[in-house]
């Protein structure tokens, strides 16, 4: 190997480094606290405004609450937000929430969601994914659910899902999936 190669060589490698330093990976970033002191501030809203869902809560084997979600479209959107699992209140792990959408949509909004495991089996399926969809076993309620979700409408369904504090407006109809990927903030 000539001299000038290595030397492209070391440049490449030392311009490799430099760029993955840069894009970060959240070690000894403060992305924890911002994400768990958003936690706590969505479960406070969420039990005072909805008080049907502090029982749900106590009953769900664990809580991926979602503090923040932001979602615009113009036919094609997209939703981002990042949350954390919780198990009898402690925070276990980080995870993300991707959206991807297309169709006649149009609009931005931001949000917040719960995702109760109401069984060990969908908790354990959730934390043993690398990247877990949302589907056909997802049961959604609604705010106004939410002050009255009884035990019989949660003791058939692994997971219950709680949309609630939307802000904005976004109308259409759109395929759209929802991806949740465990991260380090």
């Amino acid at each position: 190997m000539d001299r000038m190669t290595r030397r492209a060589v070391l440049a490449g490698a030392g311009a490799s480094m430099l760029l993955t330093a840069a894009c970060g990976n959240g070690v000894g970033s403060n992305g924890a606290q911002q994400i768990d002191a958003r936690v706590e501030a969505t479960k406070s809203f969420l039990f005072d405004r909805y008080p049907g869902t502090r029982d749900l809560a106590s009953r769900a084997n664990g809580v991926l609450y979602m503090p923040l979600i932001t979602e615009a479209g113009f036919f094609v959107g997209g939703a981002y937000g990042r949350g954390a699992l919780q198990i009898r209140d402690v925070t276990v792990d980080y995870y993300s929430s991707t959206k991807a959408s297309y169709g006649l949509q149009i609009g931005a909004q931001q949000y917040a969601h719960a995702l109760f495991f109401m069984t060990d089996a969908a908790l354990a399926e959730f934390r043993a994914s690398t990247g877990w969809a949302a589907s056909a076993d997802l049961k959604y309620a609604t705010p106004e659910q939410g002050a009255s979700i009884g035990k019989e409408t949660t003791e058939i369904d692994p997971v219950v899902a709680l949309v609630f504090g939307q802000q904005g407006l976004i109308a259409g109809a759109t395929l759209a999936g929802v991806k949740y990927t465990r991260i380090i903030p």
